[in-house]
């Protein structure tokens, strides 16, 4: 009998209500799952929508454009190029782990159509190789200040061809060039998914401003 593999580490929030809902919200290199924790309250989310929020924390592991340094991240970044040599190994493999937290998330009872998949940078290319390649309909994918690392050799699953994706992206972005998420977005419009796409005022982070879009977005998606 095989054993279970252990589920990420992560930072969940309960909402007020029994939850009917649950967005998977994925973190930058360096970071953890407290890096966004901080912007449930500033979402204000209708009590009603009954959203659980889950932060899961990333391994710790040496990223090469770092010196070799340990720290968390998703997978190991060999080259700052605009291409973005990295372990796609590593990457698939923290996919499959957040595949890992959805089927926990249906096992609670919550339906794949009220999950959503978000990530920041690092993180925000984990979750369009999950949620892309993921075999039951997904409410949404939220991908913040990111790129499509896997575009080339993902394997679409036909369940989320009409997925709601969100694109952000700063204007002044030094990381993660906004050249990338637009990239994205073409990539994913050229393959007839909905996406929305919206640059702010910014370099690589998260503004007022877009917290107020991505509320109106999870209500809308979440609904």
């Amino acid at each position: 009998m095989k054993t279970a593999k252990p589920l990420l580490a992560y930072i969940e929030i309960e909402p007020r209500n029994a939850a009917q809902a649950t967005v998977i919200w994925l973190h930058g290199l360096g970071a953890s799952g407290h890096d966004f924790e901080p912007i449930v309250p500033e979402l204000r989310l209708p009590e009603s929508l009954a959203v659980r929020f889950i932060f899961p924390h990333a391994p710790s592991i040496p990223v090469t454009i770092n010196n070799g340094n340990v720290m968390p991240a998703w997978y190991d970044i060999i080259s700052m190029s605009i291409e973005r040599e990295l372990d796609e190994s590593q990457l698939l493999a923290s996919s499959a782990a957040v595949v890992s937290l959805i089927e926990r998330e249906l096992a609670r009872g919550i339906a794949s159509d009220k999950i959503v998949l978000a990530g920041f940078s690092q993180g925000g290319a984990v979750v369009y190789q999950a949620a892309l390649s993921y075999d039951k309909p997904l409410a949404g994918l939220m991908a913040l200040s990111t790129y499509f690392a896997s575009a080339d050799t993902i394997k679409f699953h036909s369940a989320n061809k009409d997925l709601s994706v969100l694109i952000h992206h700063g204007s002044r972005d030094g990381v993660v060039p906004e050249l990338l998420g637009q990239r994205a977005a073409d990539q994913l419009q050229n393959r007839g998914y909905s996406v929305g796409y919206k640059r702010y005022s910014m370099e690589h982070s998260i503004c007022p401003e877009q917290i107020r879009d991505i509320s109106q977005w999870l209500q809308r998606v979440l609904a």
